[in-house]
């Protein structure tokens, strides 16, 4: 028996192991075991602890999902020392991870912000069994694209929750616009610390927790340096609008017209109901705002500029935050990864991504505690695809993730934080964005992931070379797709992928296959950070190739050919 073949059939006894585990914990679990079973999702791993671990995953995750008060439905709490739902993570980046895993604790997650807006129309920043609360905004992941996703991603049928979801969105924005915007820029504005959630940066040194008397419509005009145009904040709202003019081209279509109900945008800002021109056009403003008010060519990254009109130049994630709200072309995003994101000076520690730079004197190490000066946070490493994906970096993204994944296997629990020099869990347990990171890790490196835009990638770059207790011999993964059961199995020279229990494609290790969700494929991407050779078989034939980094194959009939686009440049770790 070959190690794939070995790892093929642990699968087939785990098939039904993380509905199992999800339904044993109490509270809401029922409702992840039931989306765990649709999703037919199975890990198995030939040596090592990740197999382990995937389960302690599961079981951790369960415990995560639960009825905020008795009676209500099962949504995602945030986890850790963090009892509720908050806007900047659990129902945004943290619901998007859990939507190809539970859907519909996803969609009860985000109606939870809708059913407890205000009436002036601000969302609460967290809602917990004491009900919402509104002392500050709290805004970091863009909510209307998760909620966009989720819809594509159920079957871009559901155009009630749709509705719902628009029109309170379309609230808040006009909220932002009336309340956030005091010097008239056209941005957003940061009161104090929690409006990003940069607790212990030296961001927010010397200014205020939250904005005046926990009203998060003023700040105190006795502190220097606020209101703050906040990149992040505005950027945030720079990608809202972007995926509000999509939803808003759904909701005016002949079929989304039928659910027409609420009376949708303030005029404020320029944006109108169902108007996705009008959305996009703010859109453009924010973005404007962003450019001439927070960027600094010099430095080549984004700063919030004080009430004095100088730039606050500390070097923070709030980087990597703009980027991953869409921000920037290929050329910025590639000379950011030079400069920073793969800076062993800047932001590129051994185990993830840090939160402040890491040659920057108040630097902190210490990951004991809640801390945004230093530590690798989990909320970090769970926003970074949407910014290197988006320019085609997944090799860069795929070596980020081994280290971490070495450090989760060999941990005793899924923290907040992460030490950067060790890779110890630190702060916090049972924390939502550090399951959900290694769920997701699993599967958008060695496993099966479907994506909202209708592609599946199934991914090879096994675990057969990472350290440590991370090393498996050879992995296999399952997960069903639209009625039809696929399955990957990978050891350390190549990957073969099954469609209901037929063969249907294999390629060599480091390399990653994309199909659409019947399993027909599309092409081959070089997701290693070296170059990938060997031989890709599809029901068409077989080829040799040669994978850069990032390169992609587009899959016709005469075989594999190169993608159009050029290939981005891989970004070896800077030092």
């Amino acid at each position: 028996m070959t190690a794939i073949d070995e790892a093929r059939a642990r699968l087939r006894e785990r098939e039904r192991t993380a509905p199992r585990l999800a339904g044993a914990a109490d509270g809401g679990a029922g409702a992840l075991a039931a989306g765990l079973a649709e999703a037919g999702v199975a890990f198995a791993a030939v040596g090592g602890t990740l197999e382990t671990r995937w389960d302690d995953a599961v079981v951790d995750l369960a415990h995560c999902v639960r009825p905020l008060v008795e009676g209500d439905e099962p949504v995602l709490w945030e986890g850790g020392p963090y009892p509720g739902a908050w806007i900047e993570s659990t129902a945004t980046i943290n619901a998007e991870l859990l939507d190809r895993f539970a859907p519909a604790v996803t969609r009860a997650t985000h109606l939870l912000l809708a059913r407890h807006q205000r009436e002036d129309g601000l969302l609460p920043y967290k809602v917990t069994a004491d009900g919402p609360a509104f002392s500050q905004i709290q805004m970091v992941t863009p909510l209307a694209r998760c909620v966009w996703h989720h819809y594509l991603l159920t079957g871009r049928s559901d155009l009630a929750y749709l509705r719902t979801m628009y029109d309170a969105m379309a609230r808040h924005d006009a909220w932002l616009a009336a309340h956030r915007d005091t010097r008239g820029t056209g941005a957003v504005e940061a009161f104090g610390t929690f409006d990003t959630g940069h607790d212990g940066s030296p961001r927010f040194w010397f200014l205020p927790e939250r904005p005046l008397h926990s009203d998060a419509a003023r700040f105190d005009p006795l502190v220097p340096r606020l209101p703050l145009i906040a990149p992040d904040l505005t950027a945030n709202v720079a990608c809202q609008r972007d995926y509000l003019a999509r939803i808003a081209d759904e909701l005016a279509s002949p079929t989304g017209e039928q659910t027409r109900t609420g009376d949708g945008v303030a005029g404020s800002d320029g944006a109108v109901p169902h108007d996705g021109a009008a959305w996009r056009a703010a859109a453009h403003r924010s973005r404007a705002a962003l450019a001439e008010h927070c960027w600094h060519a010099g430095d080549g990254t984004w700063y919030d500029r004080a009430a004095g009109g100088d730039l606050v130049r500390i070097e923070s994630d709030v980087l990597l935050r703009v980027l991953a709200c869409e921000i920037g072309d290929d050329a910025l995003f590639t000379a950011a990864l030079e400069r920073y994101l793969m800076h062993t000076r800047k932001f590129l520690a051994h185990y993830g991504l840090t939160s402040l730079a890491l040659d920057d004197p108040r630097f902190e190490a210490n990951a004991a505690r809640n801390s945004w000066g230093g530590p690798v946070n989990f909320l970090t490493l769970v926003r970074a695809p949407h910014a290197f994906e988006q320019h085609g970096h997944v090799a860069e993204l795929a070596l980020i993730a081994g280290p971490v994944l070495t450090a989760l296997a060999e941990a005793d629990r899924f923290p907040q934080c992460l030490d950067p020099w060790s890779g110890e869990a630190a702060y916090g347990e049972r924390y939502s964005p550090g399951i959900l990171w290694f769920l997701d890790a699993v599967e958008r490196t060695f496993g099966i992931l479907p994506r909202p835009d209708g592609a599946v990638w199934f991914s090879g770059l096994t675990p057969t070379r990472l350290d440590g207790a991370a090393r498996a011999t050879a992995v296999a993964y399952a997960r069903d797709i639209d009625g039809a059961r696929f399955e990957l199995a990978g050891d350390d020279e190549q990957v073969v992928v099954w469609r209901d229990g037929a063969q249907l494609a294999s390629f060599p290790r480091g390399a990653r296959l994309e199909t659409d969700r019947a399993g027909e494929p599309l092409a081959v991407v070089g997701l290693a950070a070296g170059t990938v050779r060997g031989t890709v078989t599809t029901p068409s034939g077989s080829w040799p190739v040669e994978l850069e980094p990032n390169a992609r194959l587009e899959i016709t009939p005469a075989g594999p050919q190169p993608d159009p686009a050029p290939t981005p440049r891989f970004i070896p770790p800077h030092h």
